[in-house]
């Protein structure tokens, strides 16, 4: 558990020299709720799939809130529906929650959120352990960590994940490679219509 939280403080650690857009953060908070919620017995999969358990309460409002948002009935929703539905906004949702839980304070007079002047994570025992979790190269976080460009590679000695998180850790790397696409197109299409305006 508290494998999203921690994402998105060792991402804004990583911030000052490593900047994190909010789309790959997004998709990488939504895959790190799922490895929680299949850790907590909440989800499990069937195939690419996740298939919802009666959840006990979890000690998380941010984690409630995911449960809420899963799909209840067959044939249920594979991983990367869920990455691109759920991690709508996300990056920005559980930054409004650790502020509002004094784990990250935002400098005065700053409006552009993760940048090197934008919010930062306090000193605090969740930052200790979310930075503990990346020093030791905790296979999972390094993972996601790698997958949104927070860190530059896994070490290749990590222990393997099982089935299930590998699946997961699978579709967040399709996700956020699917996501570059998609902006180099556009980029590549906005400059070919600049281009059209231009032209004598």
């Amino acid at each position: 558990m508290g494998t999203a939280r921690d994402l998105m403080i060792v991402a804004m650690d990583a911030a000052t020299g490593r900047p994190v857009t909010q789309g790959e953060l997004s998709l990488g908070l939504a895959g790190a709720e799922v490895i929680d919620l299949v850790g907590a017995e909440v989800v499990t999969l069937d195939g690419d799939r996740l298939v919802s358990r009666p959840a006990p309460p979890l000690d998380d409002p941010l984690l409630e809130h995911a449960v809420a948002a899963l799909v209840r009935d067959a044939p249920y929703e594979p991983i990367e529906d869920w990455l691109w539905r759920r991690g709508r906004g996300l990056a920005e949702e559980y930054l409004t929650v650790l502020q509002e839980e004094g784990l990250v304070a935002r400098p005065r007079a700053s409006w552009l959120p993760f940048r090197s002047t934008g919010p930062a994570p306090v000193e605090s025992p969740a930052r200790q352990r979310a930075r503990h979790r990346g020093a030791t190269d905790e296979p999972v976080l390094a993972a996601l960590a790698t997958a949104i460009g927070a860190r530059d590679e896994v070490p290749e000695d990590l222990p393997e994940p099982d089935d299930a998180v590998r699946a997961v850790l699978a579709a967040v790397v399709d996700a956020v490679t699917e996501l570059g696409a998609v902006r180099r197109r556009r980029a590549i299409e906005d400059e070919a219509f600049a281009n059209v305006w231009r032209a004598p």
